[in-house]
């Protein structure tokens, strides 16, 4: 069965990763990537997961030090890690056998503003402008 291919040019990354099957970023004239979202998005590695506490800590607990995680005033814990290496519930049994109580969590990761600047090393054309 055929298919439809559309092709839609935008500097707006956020709207093609939520549209597009395949993406293709070009840069200073050349074709720096193209392969599936899923696959491109997969190229970043990294994650963060920040960590709400119910109490203020004034130390990182020993058990969270492996992470190397960022203490944010008052009450929560940043932690950038690699997902190839680090799973979430590796952190958050540490920082259950830390007792700490978590009230809230949000984790994010790479997105396709993430990738073109990996593989352009500059921003975005309107990032540029401001």
């Amino acid at each position: 069965t055929g298919g439809t291919t559309i092709v839609l040019t935008t500097h707006y990354l956020e709207e093609a990763q939520e549209l597009c099957d395949r993406i293709a970023i070009i840069a200073d004239g050349k074709l720096a990537a193209c392969d599936t979202t899923e696959n491109l998005l997969h190229r970043v590695d990294g994650k963060e997961l920040t960590i709400t506490t119910d109490a203020t800590l004034a130390t990182i607990p020993p058990s969270l030090l492996a992470f190397d995680p960022q203490l944010l005033p008052p009450n929560r814990l940043l932690f950038r890690y690699r997902r190839s290496e680090t799973k979430v519930a590796q952190i958050l049994a540490a920082a259950s056998a830390a007792g700490i109580t978590i009230v809230d969590l949000s984790s994010s990761e790479a997105d396709l503003e993430d990738i073109f600047l990996q593989l352009t090393h500059r921003p975005l054309p309107e990032e540029a402008a401001s």
